[in-house]
């Protein structure tokens, strides 16, 4: 068996080392593996830090033993992005969040294997970078979709346009994350993504106004609207959408809260959970956005009393299906008739038949949500403008006063200092 060691390089970092002999050439053959420690529970023990390690020596002694080593210099792309950027960085929820890294894998697939999957990590230059970002601005640079059927005039028409600027700025991103990784674990000298800038948006003054034109947010009388027409709705759909709209509540936050986070008692719901994706069926949770995400959101009086009686609703029906109950002992509040939470789009496509049946001007449903801060800060004077922004950053967990500023310093500089209160107008 050969011999191995490990060699301590930094404060959490170690290098494993597995001595092979001599090359052909008289050279020492000598594999190396970089090791990056950061669970403080394993750093702060030797004797589990001892074990860890041993354990990881193991592990390269048998992958070098076994031929399936391939050192750094001679990894391709793709092997890189899919044995060891997608395993040590990419899955970990605090890297990237269950939605952010289906997304990335959609460009990864599509995009960077096909052209660059082959090439050896090192081998890949600024140039070869710049060339590609260059040729998605072209006609043609967009992929025909899978349907099986014939394109559509419509499809067609479509396809011989440019990729929208902001699908080049993502695949830029994603290339520029995989790359930032490769360097930091030293698998190449120097990063290729240095010097590229970030695409221009081309059409940038054009969104500009068609924000200005089609603000993503509703002022109080097409609130009034929504409320009148969600009236004509059920129960749950009417308290799950004025729960974004008047709470601020994210839908992933609405499609992850239970019954015992809800305080009847003092008007209060409490946000713990978040459920932004679903895998293969499956509700992904997750913890809230940021540590100001937590948070304990004031609700008006009438909305509580109509989510009590919705409770009696919902127990109701679980009493009623019994054994066909699917939620076991979870409680979620909005679910799909079984118990089970929402698929985590479902929200949003209910959200645009809801408009488009009442007539109602469509905003993205994130929109409700910015709704909410808009609403509260129309009517008032200049003078409280900072303090309502920092009641608003509370109320829908935004983690720095910037975010809640940059949102909102554009819609009125009238600034409204009731939260709940404000919304007693919509009461039946």
């Amino acid at each position: 068996m050969a011999k191995g060691s490990i060699e301590k390089r930094g404060t959490n970092t170690w290098r494993l080392t597995i001595d092979l002999g001599y090359n052909a050439d008289g050279s020492r053959n000598r594999p190396r593996k970089p090791i990056t420690v950061e669970d403080p529970e394993i750093l702060n023990s030797k004797k589990l830090l001892k074990n860890y390690l041993d354990d990881e020596l193991y592990n390269f002694r048998k992958e070098v033993e076994s031929g399936e080593y391939i050192k750094p210099e001679k990894m391709s792309f793709e092997q890189f992005v899919l044995n060891e950027w997608m395993e040590n960085y990419a899955t970990d929820p605090d890297n990237l969040s269950p939605t952010t890294l289906a997304n990335y894998e959609r460009v990864i697939h599509t995009r960077l294997i096909p052209e660059f999957g082959h090439k050896q990590l090192d081998e890949i230059r600024t140039l070869n970078i710049v060339t590609f970002l260059k040729s998605l601005e072209k006609p043609g640079a967009r992929r025909p979709p899978k349907t099986g059927k014939p394109l559509t005039e419509k499809q067609l028409k479509k396809l011989a346009e440019p990729l929208d600027a902001g699908t080049i700025a993502y695949v830029y991103r994603v290339l520029k994350n995989i790359f930032t990784r490769a360097t930091d674990w030293q698998l190449i000298k120097t990063n290729p993504m240095e010097g590229i800038k970030k695409p221009a948006d081309k059409n940038a003054r054009e969104k500009m106004i068609e924000q200005r034109n089609n603000p993503q947010f509703y002022d109080e009388e097409e609130a009034q609207q929504v409320v009148d027409a969600l009236y004509k709705e059920s129960r749950k759909w009417r308290l799950f959408i004025l729960g974004s709209m008047i709470g601020g509540f994210r839908r992933g936050e609405l499609n992850g809260l239970e019954w015992p986070f809800v305080n009847f008692k003092q008007d209060i719901i409490t946000i713990e959970n978040n459920i932004p994706y679903t895998n293969k069926g499956r509700a992904v949770e997750k913890d809230p956005k940021s540590i100001a995400s937590y948070r304990d959101v004031d609700m008006p009086k009438w909305y509580m009393d109509e989510l009590a009686k919705y409770y009696e609703e919902w127990q109701r029906e679980k009493d009623f299906l019994k054994d066909k109950w699917e939620g076991e002992n979870r409680q979620f509040v909005f679910h799909n008739g079984k118990g089970r939470p929402y698929y985590y789009q479902h929200a949003s496509k209910w959200w645009g038949r809801f408009c488009k049946r009442h007539g109602i001007r469509y905003i993205k449903f994130h929109g409700l949500r910015h709704s909410s801060g808009t609403l509260l800060l129309e009517d008032e004077d200049e003078a409280n403008f900072d303090s309502i922004l920092m009641v608003i950053q509370r109320r829908l967990g935004h983690a720095r006063l910037s975010t809640t500023s940059d949102i909102y310093v554009h819609v009125t500089k009238k600034v409204k200092k009731r939260t709940a209160g404000k919304f007693d107008k919509f009461a039946r």
